[in-house]
């Protein structure tokens, strides 16, 4: 990336930030930029770019045949108008959501356009709840909480049993196999009726504290929490990006994304960016695992994006593949601006691998950014629109958003205020108040720090979740988010991701997910270069907190089924510790596989 991209005002913010502080040691970092005006709701920009460049392609996705089923903008709002006329005809329940259980297709996208466009809530539900279980009691148990107006998914045949036991009273809708399901429509049923008044009297109704969206949390308690999205939170955060972002009212961005329509991040983050700037979206059927990355890469060099978002783990799947293939490297990177990353932490020996490649194909390094936020922050709180020198640093807030510092045991505790921020948990007014401390800040549960307390447009490193943090019996204090980062990176490349143990222990350890690297590895080698990984680690100093003195690999792959690893393509290290008990246990015990550092 040029460095003329860096300094020019046009296309990046200056890092910028103001702060203030107060007596108890809590200070609140704040953009000095005010929050330009944006729109009332979501279907506002849909009805600007069907105006304005109606022949623009606006989405395409894979068809069974290897074709491409592609959507102008005009063509679009065509259809989410018929199909918000359908909805408005059903008469669904008052206040109830239109529920989709599938993953990310244009039927998909058009059902929750529509839903929006006539003022009614959409809830997309992780796929795998329906489509990778048989025991359906936990899609059930959300589909009760939620009390849908209307449920649609892809296949009559994959979903139609979660939905059959369920014991809904709502309208059933597939794009396919509908006949095969007891009183179900089908999808292309929607698209016949031509749009009338009442959907623009519906439309004109939506103020911008209406709900959008419901998006359940991760539900590691086994209770997922919904969220509220409002129109305004959703509006408001892409005007916030677009501050930082400059170059999005100029360019409109082009994005090949698998990231599930179920999270803040695909779903608000990457859909809305492309809604509001009028660019183009590749929906893109795979996903950070075997035969499955590689249909990413074939839609990443077909489309070669002007921007990609993933995950760590889709970054580090996709780069061998890149790597073993300059011309497909050439293709990605021909006219990429960023490689943005979120979801977890980025290990900086991924960082730097992302870059020596990005060295190789163009001759000079890729903008590799990042940012910062939650289900509950629509989701962008801080954004690092500079270049950055390495991991770690999850930039400065947003124009309209406050990030408030508490001192929190030996941590700063980050909390939230501004327009971006959700107004509570549907039918959870409990949980709500919980949320939110005195002066109206949402307490996020992560902590951070100022990269250079001096300068505080330095940017905000982050340092782990407040949670997860443990204390040895020593009483030293453990950050796990930090810790599982320089490990990784110290494993490189021989860990996928890592756990890191030691509650109510006297000693750090760590679980080992082995990559593919490591499976080309003997036994004892593995053992070997574990066991001087540790010690390097351990030479590095920062004490017993900073260092693993044991590591176990495991056997078994993370299991998305159990909630060990998520859609996004994440560790959740709380469900693993769980599940793996025994696995914990053998660590500790120094059995065999055990390895220990030097």
């Amino acid at each position: 990336m040029s460095r003329d991209f860096f300094d020019d005002p046009a296309l990046l913010a200056p890092p910028r930030a103001v702060r203030i502080g107060f007596d108890d040691g809590s200070f609140v970092l704040r953009s000095p930029e005010p929050l330009k005006p944006y729109a009332r709701c979501i279907g506002e920009w849909l009805d600007r770019w069907a105006a304005e460049t109606p022949d623009a392609e606006a989405f395409a996705e894979r068809t069974a045949d290897g074709g491409w089923r592609r959507l102008t903008w005009a063509q679009t709002r065509e259809q989410v108008g018929r199909i918000a006329q359908s909805l408005l005809g059903l008469k669904l329940m008052p206040q109830a959501p239109v529920v989709v259980l599938s993953d990310n297709a244009i039927d998909h996208l058009l059902l929750a356009l529509a839903t929006m466009h006539v003022g009614r809530a959409v809830c997309t539900v992780s796929s795998a709840y329906s489509r990778l279980t048989k025991d359906h009691t936990k899609i059930h148990g959300i589909l009760n909480t939620l009390g849908p107006a209307l449920v649609y998914a892809s296949d009559a045949e994959v979903y139609g049993p979660a939905i059959a036991s369920a014991g809904l009273h709502a309208v059933t809708v597939f794009s396919r196999g509908a006949e095969s399901f007891p009183g179900a429509l089908s999808f292309d049923s929607l698209t016949r009726t031509a749009e009338g008044p009442a959907v623009r009297q519906a439309f004109e109704a939506i103020t911008p504290d209406t709900h959008a969206k419901y998006l359940l949390t991760s539900g590691s308690t086994g209770h997922p929490k919904v969220v509220i999205n409002t129109h305004r939170m959703l509006c408001a955060n892409q005007q916030m990006i677009a501050q930082a972002w400059r170059f999005l009212d100029i360019e409109k961005p082009v994005i090949v994304d698998w990231l599930p329509w179920s999270h803040t991040f695909g779903g608000n983050h990457n859909l809305n960016m492309v809604l509001r700037n009028g660019g183009t979206l590749v929906i893109d059927e795979g996903r950070p695992a075997p035969g499955l990355v590689e249909k990413t890469l074939a839609n990443l060099v077909e489309a070669r994006p002007t921007l990609h978002f993933n995950v760590p783990r889709g970054l580090d799947m996709l780069m061998p593949l890149l790597e073993a293939d300059e011309a497909k490297a050439r293709a990605f990177f021909s006219r990429l601006r960023a490689v943005f990353y979120a979801g977890a932490a980025l290990p900086q020996a991924s960082w730097e691998r992302l870059q020596k490649l990005a060295v190789k194909v163009t001759g000079h390094e890729i903008w590799l950014t990042t940012s910062w936020g939650s289900t509950e922050t629509s989701p962008a709180i801080t954004s690092a629109h500079w270049k950055l020198e390495r991991a770690g640093n999850i930039g400065v807030p947003l124009p309209g958003a406050e990030l408030k510092f508490v001192p929190n045991g030996e941590k700063l505790e980050m909390r939230v205020r501004g327009v971006n921020v959700f107004p509570g948990y549907r039918d959870a007014p409990h949980l709500t108040a919980q949320a939110f401390d005195a002066e109206g800040y949402y307490c996020i549960g992560d902590a951070g720090l100022v990269a250079d307390p001096a300068r505080p447009e330095s940017g905000v490193v982050f340092n782990g979740r407040v949670a997860e943090d443990f204390k040895l019996t020593t009483g030293t204090w453990v950050s796990v988010g930090t810790l599982r980062v320089r490990v990784v990176s110290a494993l490189a490349p021989l860990a996928q991701d890592v756990v890191v143990t030691g509650h109510d222990r006297d000693e750090v350890g760590v679980l080992v997910f082995p990559s593919a690297a490591a499976a080309t590895l003997a036994p004892e080698e593995l053992a070997r270069q574990i066991g001087e990984a540790l010690k390097a680690l351990k030479a590095e100093g920062g004490g017993s907190s900073q260092a693993p003195a044991r590591a176990l690999v495991l056997k078994e792959p993370p299991s998305a089924d159990a909630g060990e690893i998520t859609d996004k393509g994440y560790i959740n290290q709380t469900a693993v510790l769980k599940r793996r008990a025994a696995d914990v246990q053998a660590l500790y015990a120094g059995g065999p596989g055990v390895v220990k550092a030097g």
